[in-house]
């Protein structure tokens, strides 16, 4: 049975995916939150606006969100190496052609749609849905896990990117990180994600329970099942509001971390210590990723971590209204980096929960088109139109804090799947 064998394993095959996720996630979130390095030298060296060079990262993200979706059905389909090791490659080249762009339609093509694209069939959906199918009872701790990857990227890759543009030049920046995503990007694919569903392994969710050989189907026996059509997925009244709930919050997060530090800056606290504060909710970001998806694991209800991550968020952003010193900004950082913390990997356990992980790729898909691509591009326009009509971020933060607390109560009106009927299960019989 080539590709279908039934193997003795000291290691749930699973945890290997998570190994996988969790480093292709760091190489490629961290070259995609160094982008905000690029921003001035781009500008000095080019003479084009900052305006200009921050629209390649809204384009950016529309293709990422726009991508995901294609990434989600194609996961239904095959392997996750194929998706993620073509995604590799466009996303590097999108980064290695950003150093010839000599306008800025050029950046946009390279940064904002090549290496949109590349990012998201490396990124949180075909990754995080591959874990998700290969657990059951575990899948919030393996989802978590392998998230941390995004902060553990960022803490790692944005200052090595600082150092080699800082020694090196812009265009030698590009490199580093497109040569970072290429080479262990492909690697990690092709070692780690090679493997579709645990089922075509003879392998059971979870590692527990496995087959025998002569309950385990043949080779090529158990085609990967129809996926959901679009219709069907985005007509249901659970993916609308997961949708909403997480998109508000995500859309919360991206106001925070773009107008923080001007915020602080304002206030009266120094410029490199309002810097900072960012590298503070990275790091407990870090730990918040681990324990919303360790603890999803432990309640009842996955909505439950979620509406308790929002909350964690909407104090901090209650922490940040006061904030005047250098301490109380980092009290926030703290508070609300670990909320945030929630935001990777629940998305895809509660979509797992309530859709089914088998075809949980077309599903998540689409809710990062909505999540990220309406709700983050929402957030940061929202604070700095509140901010130019108002003259204060006082405003911004006070419906922050409403938005969040909304969401965690919304999330707590999510049902979960419905069983299906006695009369459809006797169908399926006859």
């Amino acid at each position: 049975m080539t590709g279908h064998r039934i193997e003795k394993e000291n290691l749930f095959w699973g945890w290997y995916v998570v190994a996988g996720a969790f480093l292709l996630m760091a190489v490629n979130y961290g070259a995609r939150y160094s982008f905000g390095l690029f921003v001035q030298p781009l500008s000095a060296a080019n003479g084009w606006s900052r305006s200009a060079v921050s629209l390649a990262a809204s384009i950016n993200l529309i293709a990422y969100a726009l991508a995901g979706i294609v990434a989600g059905r194609l996961l239904d389909r095959v392997a996750p190496r194929w998706i993620a090791t073509a995604g590799a490659a466009a996303g590097a080249a999108g980064l290695l052609l950003c150093t010839a762009a000599r306008t800025p339609v050029e950046l946009y093509l390279a940064y904002g749609v090549l290496y949109g694209l590349g990012s998201a069939w490396t990124g949180t959906v075909p990754v995080s849905s591959s874990v998700g199918k290969w657990f059951d009872r575990r899948r919030g701790l393996a989802i978590g896990i392998s998230s941390m990857g995004v902060s553990f990227g960022t803490l790692v890759i944005v200052p090595l990117a600082a150092w080699v543009l800082e020694r090196f030049g812009w265009k030698a920046g590009f490199v580093f990180l497109g040569l970072a995503l290429l080479v262990p990007g492909s690697l990690i694919a092709h070692l780690l994600l090679r493997r579709t569903v645990p089922e075509a392994y003879g392998l059971a969710p979870d590692g527990e329970g496995a087959r025998t050989a002569a309950d385990a189907p043949a080779a090529g026996s158990a085609p990967p099942p129809a996926p959901l059509p679009s219709r069907s997925i985005l007509t249901d009244a659970r993916f609308g509001m997961l949708a909403l709930c997480h998109g508000a919050a995500v859309m919360g997060s991206l106001m925070a971390f773009v107008h923080q530090v001007p915020y602080a800056i304002d206030v009266g606290i120094d410029r490199m210590t309002a810097a900072a504060s960012l590298g503070a909710v990275g790091v407990a970001g870090l730990a918040g990723q681990f324990f919303f998806g360790w603890v999803s694991d432990r309640l009842p209800d996955p909505k439950y971590s979620a509406a308790l991550g929002y909350g964690v968020m909407a104090a901090g952003i209650g922490m940040l209204l006061l904030a005047r010193t250098a301490e109380m900004l980092l009290a926030y950082a703290l508070v609300f980096g670990f909320g945030y913390g929630c935001l990777a990997p629940l998305l895809p356990i509660i979509a797992a929960d309530r859709f089914g992980r088998r075809t949980m790729g077309a599903v998540f898909g689409l809710l990062v088109f909505f999540v990220v691509g309406i709700g983050g591009a929402l957030g940061p326009l929202l604070g700095g139109l509140i901010y130019d009509l108002t003259g204060s971020y006082r405003w911004a933060w006070t419906l922050n804090l409403g938005i969040l607390i909304a969401a965690a109560g919304g999330v707590m009106t999510l049902r979960r799947r419905r069983p299906a009927s006695p009369s459809a299960a006797e169908a399926g019989k006859a």
